[in-house]
């Protein structure tokens, strides 16, 4: 039993649930949210589930002006037997703090983190979608609410958790998707915040998407701030790609995000017998391996897709085809194993998954 509790006051008017066929991503939310604030002195106190309603914010807030906040991104699923399980809570709740140093913001110790999420998703179950494929995405976020106008960290936090029932992140499902290099506009850069969970590494991500879309991509996939030719992510998930038989992907550093999702394909992988090397490597060496036949498949790990096989990368007025355009028979084990864990179809070996 937790020793926590969270009073709920409940929503008196619920929302009709959508149909789980036609979720798509991040569209619907529930009834309920979780909230709990921060003061100096104080500390996190008040931890309460009321009915999901716009924030009353002051408009001095320092989020809004200098964007101090944090956020991250885990999901619930129901198993067959209908029990509903959270996937590695706990990772989710220690890379919140490390996002949480850089930008001077307050850690929420981790097991009262978990046990909030866990509050929710347990108050909103019946928002929990059964349709193979489906998720319930849960976005726990802080920001800063201190009413002042100047450049030091706030003196008060909001923590708000919100839950959004979810299918597949991309249309295509596991279909390879089209990338596109971005070799001007720079995601992060060392001794940033590239391996924090903010805003602003997305926001400054907007144009490049735009640039790619117009290319006909549906990611970016961003290169190194210094020489714009070492590989990083791929749009907002961790790279990989199979090159002579071995798994390439770029270290975790910072000015790379540390994926919960990376870090399980890459406990896999290594399990299977796979050799993973965590190490940099530029655009060229990818389009060297592929001109030699060496590039047999490239993928994206992160929550909301889980694997995102790569088929084509298109840099400057090149363009590389992957595997024909199909999906490789890692990325769809990779894809099979952890979905399989996540839903209770496998078993799991690695206690990654926690019950409500």
């Amino acid at each position: 039993m937790s020793s926590f509790v969270f009073p709920v006051t409940r929503n008196d008017k619920p929302s009709a649930k959508p149909d789980p066929k036609e979720l798509g991503f991040g569209n619907y939310f529930t009834d309920h949210m979780l909230v709990m604030e921060y003061s100096e002195g104080a500390g996190w106190t008040d931890g309460r589930i009321v009915p999901y309603a716009p924030l009353a914010v002051d408009p001095a807030a320092a989020v809004f002006h200098y964007a101090q906040e944090v956020f991250e991104g885990l999901k619930a699923f129901k198993t067959k037997d209908g029990d509903i399980r959270l996937f590695r809570p706990y990772e989710n709740a220690g890379r919140s703090n490390v996002s949480s140093r850089r930008l001077c913001i307050p850690a929420i110790d981790e097991e009262l983190y978990v046990e909030a999420v866990k509050a929710l998703v347990r108050e909103d179950s019946d928002w929990v979608p059964a349709e193979p494929g489906t998720s319930l995405y849960i976005r726990p976020f802080i920001i800063a609410t201190e009413a002042f106008l100047g450049v030091r960290p706030s003196k008060d936090y909001l923590f708000c958790v919100i839950l959004s029932p979810v299918g597949s992140y991309y249309k295509e499902g596991l279909t390879p998707t089209r990338i596109y290099v971005e070799d001007e506009c720079v995601r992060s850069s060392g001794g940033g915040t590239g391996f924090a969970k903010t805003g602003a590494n997305y926001a400054v991500g907007l144009l490049s998407q735009e640039k790619a879309k117009a290319n006909g991509c549906a990611q970016v996939l961003w290169l190194d701030g210094v020489e714009r030719r070492y590989v990083e992510e791929i749009g907002t998930s961790n790279a990989f790609f199979l090159m002579d038989n071995i798994v390439y992907t770029p270290p975790a550093s910072d000015t790379i995000l540390p994926g919960i999702t990376r870090k399980s394909a890459i406990e896999l992988m290594r399990a299977w017998g796979l050799r993973v090397e965590e190490t940099r490597f530029t655009i060229e060496d990818v389009l060297d391996a592929h001109s030699k036949g060496r590039l047999t498949e490239a993928f994206a790990t992160g929550t909301a897709a889980v694997i995102s096989p790569v088929g084509e990368i298109v840099y400057k007025k090149e363009s590389i085809i992957i595997n024909n355009r199909k999906t490789g028979l890692l990325s769809l084990r990779l894809y099979e194993t952890l979905t399989g864990i996540q839903y209770g179809d496998a078993p799991d070996t690695y206690d990654w998954m926690t019950p409500i």
